[in-house]
């Protein structure tokens, strides 16, 4: 803990922004280090929930102080501000994207990018663009967030007083998910449909509430926990299923035909079942297995923690990273020296960043004045 806060959110989301810059860079090595191929979810359900857990906790204590009028605001002021950073990130990434294009000859990022509809059709696109419509690959993340966060206001007032309440709707939304989403640039709909996800923005804020009053102390050792065990072995059980779909004879030879007709497919879009019971599960073991502890006070500990705290900022710089360390790799003939090379540079100033970010904080605190 630091200043009450949960040093371990801040790892997790640091952790999940990594991944998420890894798995954005095409045939990255490193990439096969990320959550996503040990399980059914991946980076992007640790950043929706912690982005959740993170926002009803800081925007709770400040309704709780200063009143929900005075909450909301500050919320929909965070919204436009994610806004205005969506619009001028897009700006850069299309630049980017298209010099970095003219450049290599091994393959087209403007249609791997999904900029293509740009070039096609730019004032059609110009226009989706300021209606969170056009949304080119990376790109769709914060305007996930952005429509979370205009919507924190109208459940923040329950989530505080009821907030089992709020969970339900929440979840009555998330089942319907599959049969309403938002619509994209050409007629497609949202990568992530909001209205799936918002159900593990809720479970965060709410678990972010009930941890404060609710401190999850089980005298029993692991073994003696049913919760835990059942999360465990889901864990293990989708874990091989996750691994076997690198030798697909394998696993069409051991997975039978009934329940691979009822598992799949396993939406990202719509958030699956399976996948969101991954995470929960995950989530569980996890809290049960890594305590607060001295490691998070371990140098290399510190620069995740800092990166989750800026957790924004860090994003967007790895957005822009991610189109160029696909260039330097093309111009390098893809070699796996360049590949470990940039992944691991881009993480590197991802952490210069934040590092940045926190120095320019501290010189606008008073003195003795903890961060």
């Amino acid at each position: 803990m630091l200043n009450g806060r949960d040093l371990r959110i801040d790892f997790f989301r640091g952790l999940a922004l990594i991944f998420i810059f890894w798995d954005h860079i095409p045939h990255n090595p490193l990439a096969a280090l990320t959550v996503r191929n040990f399980g059914l979810s991946d980076a992007a359900e640790i950043f929706v929930f912690l982005a959740g857990y993170a926002a009803v906790l800081a925007y709770g204590k400040i309704a709780r102080r200063d009143g929900l009028l005075v909450a909301s605001v500050k919320i929909l002021r965070r919204a436009w501000v994610l806004y205005v950073v969506h619009i001028f990130l897009l700006a850069v990434l299309m630049g980017i994207v298209f010099f970095a294009n003219s450049h290599i000859e091994t393959r087209d990022l403007v249609q791997d990018m999904g900029l293509q509809y740009f070039l096609s059709n730019p004032q059609q696109a110009l226009t989706d663009e300021l209606l969170l419509r056009f949304k080119p690959n990376l790109m769709d993340p914060l305007p996930l967030y952005i429509v979370l966060l205009i919507g924190l206001p109208l459940v923040l007032p329950m989530l505080l007083r009821k907030a089992r309440y709020v969970v339900g709707v929440s979840l009555a939304l998330y089942l319907i998910a599959p049969y309403w989403n938002l619509s994209s640039q050409e007629g497609g709909v949202w990568f992530f449909n909001p209205m799936a996800w918002q159900f593990l923005f809720i479970l965060g804020g709410a678990l972010a509430l009930y941890s404060q009053n609710n401190p999850a102390i089980d005298p029993r050792p692991l073994r003696r926990q049913p919760l835990f065990l059942s999360a465990a072995v889901y864990l293990l059980l989708t874990g091989l299923l996750a691994l076997s779909w690198k030798w697909p004879q394998v696993h069409e030879a051991f997975m039978p035909v009934a329940l691979g007709e009822l598992i799949y497919p396993i939406s990202k879009t719509n958030l699956s079942p399976m996948r969101l019971l991954h995470f929960l599960a995950l989530v569980y073991v996890v809290a049960k297995l890594v305590p607060h502890s001295d490691w998070l006070n371990q140098w290399f500990a510190r620069q995740i923690c800092r990166m989750g705290r800026y957790s924004l900022e860090v994003f967007c710089l790895g957005v822009i990273l991610a189109p160029l360390a696909d260039m330097f790799n093309a111009l390098g003939d893809d070699a796996w020296i360049m590949q470990v090379f940039s992944a691991l540079l881009g993480v590197g100033l991802m952490a210069v960043l934040a590092m940045w970010l926190d120095w320019n904080k501290r010189l606008g605190l008073p003195p003795n004045r903890p961060l």
